[in-house]
């Protein structure tokens, strides 16, 4: 199984994980609807037979839904699951005090002691302002009830700022979670990419199958149709399908001689990056299944160039 050391730590994850934005939302997903408890259990359980055990969620996910059917499954399983969540910088949450409590709730609905990585979700500022908060999440690294600390949606600056804030104390910036697929590639030209490298910070790349446009599913001749907000996407249009199709078809071609789908070699592409964890979601057993089969294997330098040549216009 390839797996990568998070920065100034013991904490050694998979290089693929999933995302649990899904388990839990009704909102934006459906969640109840389309998939249940149920089904989400069947996506956790066959995540963990394929070696994958490294999970993705937020106290904001299901306002705390997810967090809880992780911990009620971690029971269920009984074996090493390693977790990432995160603290939402909610404007009326003021001083250190306001962090330890989100921590404290978010480890109950997980029914575990500490986290492997606990990352803030958004870059605000607020009340609290970012040295406010970085220092509240070193106290937790010191207090054992968090491994490494983690940051989403950070701009370049931001990142370097919240590594300074947190090296006064000791504390390593492990990671910034991103959104970043092969169709959405800002953070290669906008300084994210670079200023995480040279920081030994790794990227969690969130969306990596594009919300399912990277996955073959969805074509302009496919009778597959996107559920909930996805409905109002220009991309998911019968347009931005047709012009994603020739991209699709390379996808295709060059999977099928590895014997993979669409999705995974988009998956195997991010992790080619070197210092990127792709964190797909999975609401099904056979989505977590196909996503873990991203692993333990490489595209050809050659072939690597020619899908970045594809998808180049998209930078």
């Amino acid at each position: 199984m390839q797996t990568i050391t998070l920065a100034g730590s013991d904490v050694t994850v998979p290089a693929l994980g999933i995302g649990t934005w899904s388990w839990g939302d009704s909102l934006y997903w459906g969640y109840g609807k389309d998939y249940t408890a149920d089904t989400v259990r069947d996506a956790f359980k066959a995540a963990i037979s394929a070696g994958v055990n490294f999970f993705d969620t937020a106290e904001i996910y299901g306002f705390g839904e997810s967090e809880r059917l992780l911990g009620q499954f971690m029971q269920e399983v009984g074996q090493p699951v390693l977790i990432a969540t995160k603290y939402f910088p909610l404007p009326w949450r003021l001083g250190k005090g306001a962090v330890a409590h989100a921590l404290t709730d978010s480890l109950k609905r997980l029914q575990v002691a500490s986290v492997e990585l606990y990352q803030v979700h958004w870059p605000f500022d607020f009340f609290m302002g970012q040295t406010t908060l970085m220092d509240a999440l070193a106290d937790e690294v010191k207090q054992g009830r968090i491994k490494t600390v983690g940051v989403s949606n950070y701009s370049a600056e931001q990142m370097k700022r919240a590594h300074e804030l947190l090296a006064q104390r000791g504390v390593p910036l492990a990671v910034n979670q991103m959104q970043y697929s092969l169709l959405e590639r800002k953070i290669e030209t906008n300084g994210v990419m670079d200023t995480a490298r040279s920081l030994g910070v790794t990227i969690l790349a969130y969306s990596p199958l594009a919300q399912g446009l990277l996955t073959g599913k969805y074509t302009p001749n496919s009778q597959a149709n996107p559920q909930g907000a996805r409905k109002l996407s220009p991309l998911f249009g019968k347009d931005g399908l047709e012009r994603l199709a020739p991209k699709l078809s390379l996808l295709q071609e060059i999977g099928s001689r590895y014997q993979r789908t669409p999705a995974q070699v988009s998956l195997n592409w991010l992790i080619g990056q070197g210092n990127v964890i792709p964190i797909p979601g999975a609401k099904t057993a056979s989505q977590a299944s196909q996503n873990a089969g991203a692993l333990d294997w490489s595209l050809t330098v050659d072939e690597r160039a020619a899908i970045d040549a594809a998808f180049a216009e998209k930078r």
